[in-house]
């Protein structure tokens, strides 16, 4: 059951509600009715374009919520954030607050996804201490692949092949680069959209955390990785039919960048 309702005292019968159901499953009457709750894609759509809070549905009701509409930022601002993000290479070694990384998770999760699906796992390493037990283990696994001479052929050997010399010759980890955080994403195979939904989760997580000055880093290496040894990901607790986003790390950044790299112009299309 969605719970669809409508109060009727503050219904003014403007067919808002209808006219933006995206499965278009609500008819209007005498006031709003559904059609087939089957078919409901649970977007809210129709809670949310409701000018006099009417209707409720699926638990929302427009008496306990609060809005947000005169707290936005001003598009000047979303712009210079977007702009001014960097990726973040150089980590402070202390852990975010759980509070901070459950309130980002929180935001990230209303990433759009395909036809509503809202399958996205993240999967979150809140401690420092268990990256640093993750890098050891996978330096290991890979020096031992490498020495095997079992790292595939082509640009992926190669990266990797790097990553085995500057940890057996400087003792770095240049995959998880001792950042105390890391996130993946993941959905269903069976989503309708499960790579695009999981990139699209992980792209709103990071501009969440640069509007908390946390630094993030899309983590192609760890990828790299990860076809090296599948098992990991079983070891991460991802669920074996799902299908990994990406990587990325966090955690407060120990490098201040102090002004905007310009891109750019933009390569565009245009058409008509």
């Amino acid at each position: 059951m969605i719970q669809f309702k409508i109060d009727d005292t503050l219904c003014i019968r403007c067919g808002e509600c209808a006219t933006d159901c995206p499965a278009g499953i609500i008819a209007m009457n005498d006031t709003p009715e559904i059609t087939n709750e089957q078919g409901c894609f649970k977007c809210l759509h129709c809670y949310a374009v409701c000018p006099t809070g009417a209707l409720s549905i699926l638990g929302n009701n427009p008496d306990s919520e609060v809005s947000l509409a005169d707290q936005l930022p001003h598009a000047e601002k979303v712009s210079n954030l977007i702009r001014w993000r960097r990726s973040v290479r150089r980590y402070k070694d202390e852990n975010l607050t759980p509070e901070l990384i459950d309130e980002l998770l929180q935001t990230a999760c209303h990433a759009p996804t395909g036809v509503n699906a809202r399958e996205v796992l993240f999967t979150v390493v809140r401690d420092k201490a268990f990256m640093e037990k993750l890098s050891k283990e996978l330096m290991e696994r890979l020096s031992t692949v490498a020495a095997a001479g079992n790292l595939p052929e082509g640009f992926l050997g190669q990266y990797l092949a790097l990553v085995v010399e500057v940890w057996k010759t400087e003792g770095r980890d240049i995959i998880l680069k001792g950042a105390p955080h890391m996130i993946l994403t993941s959905a269903p195979k069976t989503a309708p959209c499960p790579v695009q939904d999981t990139h699209i989760a992980l792209a709103t997580f990071e501009l969440a955390a640069a509007s908390h000055g946390i630094g993030t880093l899309w983590d192609g290496l760890f990828m790299m990785a990860l076809a090296v040894c599948p098992d990991l990901v079983e070891q991460l607790g991802i669920p074996s039919d799902h299908s990994i986003g990406y990587a990325m790390l966090f955690g407060k950044p120990a490098v201040k960048y102090h002004r905007v790299a310009k891109r750019g112009p933009a390569q565009v299309n245009y058409l008509g």
